[in-house]
């Protein structure tokens, strides 16, 4: 039996149906999970997708932060299954304190898509063992809130700690402090990034390239890898 990996939909969610491909493109079975249900439906591990839940209001990703289902999430998450948020979804984790700091309005004030070049910071993750550190891969950018912000002492310590998951190369798109792309918490299980790997999964779309597949390839190895 293949790993079931969910896929969360919340009012306003773009990309559920394209992680739901990269899902399936790597090898897993993707299950979609509904917010207003608690219910996981005994899935190994859970996405939170890009888009604008409930319009972004009071700030993106503050009230999805409330929704039934992320109670569910954040108990799975603190006992181990692994999360990742992309975009929208990074935002709601750091909403939750599952990952620490914030996300603000990018520093030019503008909506922003694009290929964006990273480095892969660490491969010491359930979402990015298939990759090298150190590794540059490229994939899709999109976003208005993306400057990920957070105290000096906070930042040391994803420093100190190597919870710097990805960092932007070639240009900072959104303001980020430090070039911050994504991060991870302390048990490597929780991930959060503002690009779109699940835009990156096949070569006739998105990119053209594969970058993004590792992602759900990593899960997939790292879940039939614990059974």
């Amino acid at each position: 039996m293949t790993a079931r990996i969910g896929v969360v939909t919340f009012p306003g969610t773009l990309d559920d149906r394209d992680t739901q491909r990269a899902v399936r493109v790597a090898g897993a079975e993707a299950v979609p999970l509904w917010h207003r249900d608690k219910d996981l439906k005994q899935v190994d591990a859970v996405v939170l997708p890009g888009g604008f839940s409930y319009g972004d209001y009071l700030r993106a990703g503050a009230i999805s932060r409330f929704s039934p289902v992320m109670e569910s999430v954040i108990e799975q998450a603190k006992a181990g299954m692994p999360v990742l948020g992309i975009c929208n979804g990074f935002q709601v984790l750091t909403e939750t304190h599952l990952l620490p700091g914030a996300m603000l309005r990018n520093n030019h004030l503008h909506f922003i898509c694009r290929d964006q070049k990273l480095r892969v910071e660490t491969n010491s993750t359930a979402w990015t063992a298939d990759y090298e550190t150190g590794q540059e891969i490229s994939i899709p950018l999109k976003n208005i809130d993306g400057r990920y912000v957070a105290d000096e002492r906070t930042l040391d310590m994803l420093e100190a700690e190597g919870r710097v998951a990805f960092r932007y190369l070639d240009m900072n798109p959104n303001g980020s402090l430090r070039d911050i792309a994504g991060i991870t918490n302390a048990a490597g299980n929780v991930v959060g990034l503002m690009p779109h790997p699940e835009h990156a999964v096949e070569p006739l779309v998105g990119t053209g390239r594969t970058d993004g597949l590792g992602f759900f390839t990593s899960i997939l190895k790292n879940l039939v890898g614990a059974r």
